[in-house]
């Protein structure tokens, strides 16, 4: 049971994605299906996912860091805070307009591009291979800074065919 939550908790980006997933899937449907899924994205992938991470760095940076394959580092409370900010506000995206949703989107879009290309750097250069910076959460964080902002365009769309 302790390796089951164990696994569940190091696992939240990933399942929140799917879960975001599986949601706008299931949603009811009076919108188009890419318009509930850039709800789910942010209120889910992005808003769970980042708050989550932001306790994280904050509450325990010794454990934060070493999966990361870092030191620690005081910068590790600020990104903790400025992970529950932006988390805290893609959950309130979820219920807001789409002007609104897209601020939320341009930032993740831009913050997640930062992210990328530093742990690419540590990886490359540093040979820093540890699983939440070069594995599976580098995969999410490319896959919605591409997928966020195409979800947003297509939702403009749909909102200005309609």
């Amino acid at each position: 049971m302790t390796q089951l939550i164990t696994l569940i908790l190091s696992n939240i980006p990933a399942i929140m994605f799917v879960a975001a997933l599986l949601a706008a899937l299931l949603a009811p449907k009076p919108r188009p299906f890419r318009a509930r899924l850039l709800d789910w994205m942010l209120l889910l992938s992005i808003g769970i996912s980042y708050v989550w991470a932001g306790f994280f760095h904050v509450l325990f940076p010794e454990l934060a860091a070493r999966s990361i394959g870092w030191a620690v580092s005081p910068f590790q409370f600020e990104i903790g805070v400025a992970d529950m900010a932006i988390g805290i506000a893609a959950i309130a995206s979820f219920w807001r307009s789409l002007p609104f949703k897209a601020a939320v989107v341009v930032y993740i879009a831009l913050f997640s591009l930062g992210v990328a290309i530093g742990h690419v750097r540590e990886a490359v250069g540093a040979g820093d291979f540890a699983a939440n910076n070069f594995g599976l959460l580098l995969l999410i964080t490319v896959a919605q800074m591409i997928l966020l902002p195409i979800l947003l365009r297509l939702a403009w769309s749909d909102r200005n065919s309609g």
